[in-house]
């Protein structure tokens, strides 16, 4: 049985869960009053155990550690996840929630493991951005794909093909499975790092990770955009926009639009 350790945060700051996301955790629990972050004992080593409170200490809230046995990740996704609705576009559900009338796209997305609710304001802000953009008979890469939501929205929306990769073996896999519940056929997904992908270039670009990794690949993503192309980045917090913005200006990306929700941003960036 795994053995995992469990960060007891005493906030219910979603923000704080994008930011911890960096980090090798497993699953968050959202309850009324706390978070609760669980990760491996065995991917905790003191550097990380360091750095993962450093940042708790930045957001000013108390915390606590104890080590724990193995847990039904399933149960305790179920208990946090709730449907996504954005405007009267999309809705994005696990098959446990029944359809609600009145959505153009209708998007099943059952994870592997519980991620809570703290991406959904993220989530909601590309989505509805990609809705603004043609996607029909476009390439499209989805850097970081997680669930593949992005991905089958951009089939949703007539893009083709796509391409999509994660590091993380349980969201390559789910991005197959979601992809198949949802009947779409034009992904590919790779597993590994962005060289995994073979080099070509792409006019729209999805991105919706954290401010590290986007800061990492400015370069390789702008060597895999096109032109005149599109970058759509989120997984950033308020405060983040300007060095985000003038990191990937340094490669000729310009601003096109900005997007906030719940101390989220969502980025349009246009290279010239």
């Amino acid at each position: 049985m795994d053995l995992y350790h469990a960060y007891h945060i005493n906030s219910t700051e979603e923000y704080i869960i994008g930011v911890l996301s960096q980090f090798d955790f497993e699953a968050f629990e959202e309850n009324e009053d706390h978070i609760v972050a669980y990760i491996k004992s065995h991917n905790l080593t003191d550097d990380v155990k360091s750095n993962i409170e450093d940042t708790l200490n930045q957001f000013d809230v108390s915390f606590s550690l104890q080590q724990i046995e193995d847990k039904n990740w399933n149960e305790i996704w179920e208990s946090n996840f709730q449907p996504v609705y954005v405007d009267k576009f999309c809705q994005i559900r696990a098959d446990f929630h029944p359809p609600i009338e009145g959505f153009k796209h209708d998007i099943v997305i059952n994870p592997k493991m519980a991620f809570g609710t703290g991406h959904h304001a993220t989530t909601y802000m590309m989505i509805s951005q990609m809705e603004t953009k043609d996607l029909a008979n476009k390439r499209v890469f989805d850097f970081g794909c997680g669930t593949g939501i992005l991905a089958i929205m951009a089939s949703m929306l007539g893009a083709d093909p796509i391409d999509a990769v994660d590091i993380e073996i349980e969201s390559y896999e789910n991005t197959i499975e979601n992809a198949k519940i949802n009947a779409i056929p034009n992904i590919t997904t790779y597993y590994g790092d962005l060289d995994v992908v073979p080099s070509m270039t792409y006019p729209i670009i999805l991105a919706n990770i954290n401010r590290n990794i986007l800061l990492k690949y400015a370069s390789e993503l702008s060597d895999r955009t096109e032109p005149n192309g599109y970058i759509l980045l989120s997984g950033i917090l308020v405060e983040d926009q300007d060095v985000i913005v003038s990191a990937y200006a340094e490669y000729g990306f310009e601003m096109i639009k900005a997007m906030d929700k719940d101390n989220w941003k969502c980025l349009l960036l246009q290279k010239k």
